[in-house]
């Protein structure tokens, strides 16, 4: 996926909106089965989980980006040595150390590599 890439017709994808306890992973982008104004069906897992509308952003544009997240004040299975941000690969949803800046970064566990969100604000005021 480049950033480049068209929409696929009627695909559209989704993340966590906000910093909340949930089944979705923190920056990670999920294929959308359904949507309508109080509830989306995504595809977690190869199964349909139920979130409210409210809590996802929706996209008609494959994710392309890494998304820099915020460290969980509950993150227990991230590496400390992370400090306070962890990237998220958009293909596959690996979560990585962010590392030295560039403008792209190689997934270790798809081996593609992708440019790095760093102009968004995922999860953070402002």
């Amino acid at each position: 996926m480049s950033a480049s890439s068209p929409p696929l017709p009627g695909r559209r994808w989704a993340r966590l909106r906000r910093d909340i306890q949930s089944v979705l992973r923190r920056g990670a982008w999920y294929v959308v089965r359904s949507f309508g104004s109080s509830e989306v069906v995504l595809e977690v897992d190869n199964a349909p989980v139920r979130v409210p509308s409210d809590d996802v952003e929706l996209s008609e544009t494959p994710p392309s980006r890494w998304t820099i997240v915020p460290r969980p004040r509950e993150a227990a299975n991230l590496p400390e040595s992370w400090g306070f941000f962890y990237v998220v690969c958009p293909n596959c949803a690996a979560r990585a150390p962010v590392g030295r800046p560039s403008s792209e970064k190689r997934c270790t566990r798809c081996e593609r590599s992708f440019p790095v969100a760093w102009d968004e604000r995922y999860l953070r005021p402002g």
